[in-house]
């Protein structure tokens, strides 16, 4: 009898000790993929500066652990901007709970990969050039927010000429490897006209071209520069900074640290904080919100910052009133 209940207990102790073992070799939970798709490089990933960055910060203020609650899953075009719709083909092989990228030859390359992968972009003009309906209801599966593109240039000219009322000639710097330059200086001749300034379009595709650009620049006698927003000139923001500075030109930008790494002034949305914000999307879209029905979000913050050393340099008295609008004011 003792013999019998000896056994039933240690028969009851084995099984209750099997629990969390059976427990612990079944297969864990879905880890959602999200497919990374950028027209930079790996380099992005380790500069503060850079959205690419803060995004990544924005995942994880959200809760989310790489490896362990989610997998990022990265392709990186090295600024071969043609690599583009080969690797977001990549992404979509690995079937990912989400695609997010940037700039408009990134969202252009997901869209055309996938209709029913939802996607969450950060790019300029989204509904102009047909990527989404409507900003409130985008339609089909993209999302996430946009910057003010034109709008925004054309502001950052006015700051620049009241800045250097002297100037006559402004060079307009694009990535020519962008589709979405194609645009510029063109959608800015309006507010060059009433500023009295006549536009120079200044192209480059890639770091190599840049010291070729700025010679052209000065050959064509362009007395200031507007850098617009891509992600290569983020990038080699010290370089270009360093040659604006051997060209002696007043200058503005709208990328993160410009104004800090020299330039004359630095005008814009918070960008890192706008990529940090587009993180919510992919918890949104994860949670089960479907991405056609998220509206695309604007930004909200902006801020100026002036260079007055740069400004001296120059031998550029900026007005008081615009110090007073100024964000920020470098000494």
């Amino acid at each position: 009898m003792w013999c019998s209940a000896l056994r039933g207990i240690l028969i009851l102790t084995l099984s209750l000790l099997a629990v969390p073992l059976a427990a612990e070799a079944q297969p864990r939970g879905h880890i959602p993929i999200v497919g990374v798709l950028s027209p930079a490089t790996s380099e992005a990933l380790a500069d503060p500066e850079r959205g690419l960055y803060a995004f990544v910060q924005g995942v994880r203020e959200l809760g989310y652990i790489e490896g362990q609650t989610i997998r990022l899953e990265y392709r990186f075009a090295d600024w071969q901007l043609d690599r583009l719709p080969a690797l977001a083909a990549e992404l979509v092989q690995l079937n990912p709970d989400i695609i997010f990228t940037h700039t408009a030859p990134g969202v252009l390359a997901a869209k055309q990969a996938t209709t029913t992968i939802p996607i969450v972009v950060i790019a300029d003009g989204l509904v102009d050039q047909g990527i989404v309906a409507s900003l409130d209801r985008p339609g089909g599966n993209i999302t996430g927010t946009t910057t003010f593109g034109a709008e925004m240039y054309g502001k950052q000219l006015e700051l620049l000429k009241e800045a250097a009322p002297h100037i006559a000639r402004v060079a307009v710097m694009v990535n020519a490897a962008n589709p979405g330059s194609d645009r510029y200086p063109a959608i800015l001749a309006a507010e060059a006209r009433a500023l009295g300034v006549q536009l120079h379009r200044l192209e480059v595709r890639g770091p190599g071209e840049f010291d070729g650009a700025f010679a052209a620049l000065a050959e064509g006698r362009a007395d200031a520069l507007l850098v617009l927003s891509d992600p290569l000139f983020g990038t080699h923001r010290q370089r270009l900074v360093a040659l604006v500075a051997m060209h002696r030109l007043p200058s503005i930008a709208r990328m993160a640290g410009f104004a800090e790494a020299g330039g004359l002034m630095q005008y814009g949305e918070d960008i890192p904080g706008m990529y940090r914000r587009t993180a919510t999307y992919v918890h949104k879209i994860l949670q089960g919100a479907k991405p056609g029905e998220l509206p695309i979000e604007r930004a909200t913050k902006f801020a100026l910052v002036i260079n007055l050393k740069t400004a001296k340099t120059l031998g550029i008295t900026i007005p008081p009133s615009l110090l007073l609008l100024a964000d920020e004011v470098i000494q």
